[in-house]
């Protein structure tokens, strides 16, 4: 008989985990070392979950990679040495879909073109879609509708950036995220140097290319053709040094994962990640790597199996625990699928399920998924905040091989959430189709608090509940000091500004005054008895209890901690029994 191969479970350190940016706290890593050696802080957490600004990066805060070496602004090496000092181990993310336009490796490939060493590191578009669709007007494949109405959209307009290769060539590449393409001032002085050339006539074409840019945002191949037949004493290649010269990038490009020196990239990577003395390691994106003609563009099967299963092998040489980050609906099962595969999840459910219980003093759907995580061994990591926006698409039921499969929460409900936080103050992040039509929220961004409508026992009993749920508790530092919606910061403009609502630096002032406020003392308290009694090293129990109540309890030989907890008025009351009988160690 043929043994079947059962895959290693990978097994998650316990403790809590601090989650922020190397600049959260102060300007730098070594400010937010400074914070974590206060005495207040002693015993807080046994994990840092560091986001990627730690490295070189440029746009979506940390998330567009240019290398993964340390961000020297921000991170030193000592920094790393203090940490480990502190007995505390690194999470980091390994952004697996897409580098920076500002990239090694890209630029590389503006500078070079054809010539590049890494001319297959990204994914031509044009090259990957050749046999399944029609070249369009504007140098790009569109590819046939049974192909397109299968990808999955992240912006209203098909994932691709162009570019010119020096040899004059327009080349269209994959570009799932963010991508855009700036033009400094187009004027004459561009084409003065060019032997010949009449001042009046630099004026017009500059005029001339200043209007097509504006209409198109980049000049297409017919126009270049054009231009250069209209100008006297121009040529192409002189026209697209003069224009290329005034042109810049900004943009996260797919990697090419069909490239074996893709493969060693995340060698070296994973490499140079656990030298930096991390233990778990994030793969964010990684549901977007594998793609092929007439599969979706997001989480496909066979495929991303396989690639996760090289992953791990990678990740085992160096002794790290390796997680996929992936938002998908509920009722798709996804995470049920990666936990049998031996992975931990992102419990991205929690964070809603809370605010839905606490806004309507019900516990049904909460212990529906606190059922769930046990019945299936389920290995998660929870939050309330993140650097990101509070789940809402992940809590939905979806339709799977014509069945409707329920999600944890009715879209009815779903819908009133979303409703409260946006009333509260929260920005919206959406999903699109394949022809740019908008077709469901995919979160909303606000603070915990404000999505919690700022009222701090809420905030309590939710920090209570979370240090009370199976798996790691994760903690944004902005959640520990109730820190409300930054809408200037959100104002601002920047590529993904709407999350920024959620990204306050914190400096000395804000944390000499933030550590005087009871709800923040309290939330300390809670997080401490988390991180160091045995209790929750043991086994948990579900109380029953009314509907508006929720009575959770862990036992260890060597301890018990209860919280008893009403939804409707939202007071609480943790105890302890050491073998002396239950203590009341906190009641709010």
């Amino acid at each position: 008989m043929a043994q079947v191969s059962v895959p290693v479970t990978q097994t998650l350190p316990s403790g809590v985990m601090l989650n922020a940016y190397p600049d959260s706290i102060g300007c730098n890593l070594s400010q937010m070392i400074d914070f974590l050696k206060r005495p207040e802080m002693a015993d807080l957490f046994s994990l840092f979950y560091i986001l990627p600004t730690f490295f070189h990066s440029d746009l979506d805060r940390g998330f567009s990679i240019i290398d993964y070496d340390l961000n020297e602004e921000l991170v030193t090496p000592e920094d790393l040495k203090e940490l480990e000092k502190l007995g505390i181990e690194v999470k980091l993310d390994l952004v697996l879909n897409h580098l920076s336009v500002r990239s090694p490796q890209f630029v590389d490939l503006l500078e070079k073109g054809k010539e590049s060493d890494y001319r297959d590191f990204f994914i031509d578009w044009n090259e990957f879609w050749k046999d399944h669709g029609t070249m369009g007007p504007n140098d790009h494949i569109v590819p046939d509708k049974e192909y397109i109405d299968k990808l999955f959209m992240r912006k209203p307009e098909l994932p691709l950036l162009k570019l010119r290769f020096p040899d004059g060539s327009l080349q269209t590449y994959w570009n799932t995220f963010y991508q855009k393409v700036e033009f400094n001032e187009i004027n004459a002085q561009d084409f003065e140097n060019i032997k010949g050339m009449d001042p009046v006539a630099a004026s017009e074409i500059a005029d001339h290319i200043k209007v097509v840019i504006k209409d198109k945002g980049q000049l297409e191949s017919a126009d270049v053709e054009e231009i250069a037949r209209c100008g006297v004493n121009l040529s192409k290649e002189d026209l697209i040094a003069a224009v290329c010269h005034k042109r810049e990038f900004l943009g996260q490009m797919d990697l090419n994962a069909r490239s074996e020196q893709v493969w060693s990239f995340y060698d070296e990577t994973l490499r140079k990640l656990r030298e930096y003395g991390a233990k778990i390691i994030r793969l964010d994106a990684f549901a977007y790597l594998h793609k092929e003609p007439g599969q979706p563009n997001f989480f496909n099967r066979p495929g991303t199996w396989e690639y996760l299963k090289r992953l791990r092998g990678i990740a085992q040489k160096y002794n790290l625990v390796i997680f996929p980050e992936i938002h998908s609906e509920y009722g798709a099962g996804i995470h049920e699928e990666i936990a049998r595969e031996g992975y931990p999840i992102y419990d991205f459910f929690f964070p809603g399920l809370v605010i839905d219980a606490l806004d309507r003093g019900r516990n049904e759907a909460l212990l529906q998924w606190i059922t769930d995580i046990r019945n299936n061994n389920l290995q998660t990591i929870n939050m309330l905040g993140s650097h990101d926006g509070i789940p809402v698409m992940d809590l939905k039921g979806i339709m799977v091989g014509g069945t409707y499969r329920p999600g944890l929460l009715s879209d009815e409900l779903i819908d009133e959430t979303v409703q409260r936080i946006i009333d509260r103050g929260g920005l919206t992040k959406n999903l699109y189709d394949a022809n740019g039509k908008k077709i469901a929220y995919y979160q909303v961004n606000a603070t915990f608090f404000s999505a919690l409508g700022e009222d701090e026992q809420k905030l309590r009993l939710a920090r209570a509940i979370q240090m009370f749920m199976p798996g790691v508790p994760q903690v944004w530092y902005l959640d520990l000091f109730a820190g409300t919606n930054d809408y200037a910061a959100a104002n601002r403009g920047r590529t993904a500004g709407h999350k920024e609502i959620n990204r306050t630096t914190l400096h000395l002032i804000d944390i000499e005054n933030g550590l005087k406020r009871d709800i923040v003392k309290d939330q300390i308290e809670l997080i401490r008895l988390r991180n160091k009694s045995p209790a929750f090293t043991g086994e948990m129990q579900v109380i029953d209890c009314e509907p508006h109540q929720l009575q959770l309890c862990w036992r260890h030989p060597d301890a018990s901690v209860t919280l008893r907890a009403d939804l409707h008025t939202h007071r609480f009351t943790v105890s302890q029994d050491t073998g002396n009988g239950a203590q009341i160690l906190m009641s709010f």
